[in-house]
């Protein structure tokens, strides 16, 4: 952000808060950068987990689970289905949530939900080169730093046998 987004002064960097911080010398305005919130399915199907290899950096050719960006004004369950509809054409119900996921000086924050397939078929994505199901033990190498911890946590929810009869 260059511009204060109130009386479009050019803003300069001022040392707040522990951080140095653009800010409008005019109007005062301090412009805090948040985070993106993405959220991504653990996909049981027929027993394995539903992974797609990534046709797009980041972790191009490496696999993930479905995930991407809520948009705005959506809430992060709807967005959940939506991109796992988007990237393997099944049609999920949303079953918990396995955990919420960050590292510092990233600018994502992933909420990762456990969901099984009730309905759709499987298609095609720009951004996925193939969709496929591997038996937890016998996973492909992974895309993102995330995505051990997150297996981990997946399956330790499930064998806790929690289900909560879908999220909304």
């Amino acid at each position: 952000m260059k511009y204060c987004p109130n009386c479009a002064t050019p803003l300069e960097s001022r040392y707040l808060h522990g951080h140095d911080r653009p800010a409008c010398p005019a109007c005062g305005f301090v412009h805090y950068a948040g985070p993106k919130l993405a959220v991504g399915v653990m996909v049981s199907h027929e027993g394995k987990l539903l992974l797609s290899r990534r046709a797009i950096d980041p972790g191009k050719g490496r696999w993930s689970f479905p995930s991407g960006y809520v948009d705005l004004g959506e809430s992060p369950s709807l967005a959940a289905v939506r991109e796992v509809k988007e990237e393997t054409g099944y049609e999920v119900r949303l079953n918990g949530l396995v955990g919420v996921y960050a590292s510092p000086n990233r600018p994502v924050v992933l909420v990762v939900y456990t969901g099984e397939v009730v309905g759709g078929t499987l298609g095609d994505c720009d951004e996925v080169e193939e969709t496929a199901l591997f038996s937890h033990g016998a996973l492909p190498p992974l895309a993102f730093e995330h995505d051990e911890q997150i297996v981990a946590d997946w399956l330790a929810f499930r064998e806790l046998g929690v289900t909560r009869g879908g999220i909304g």
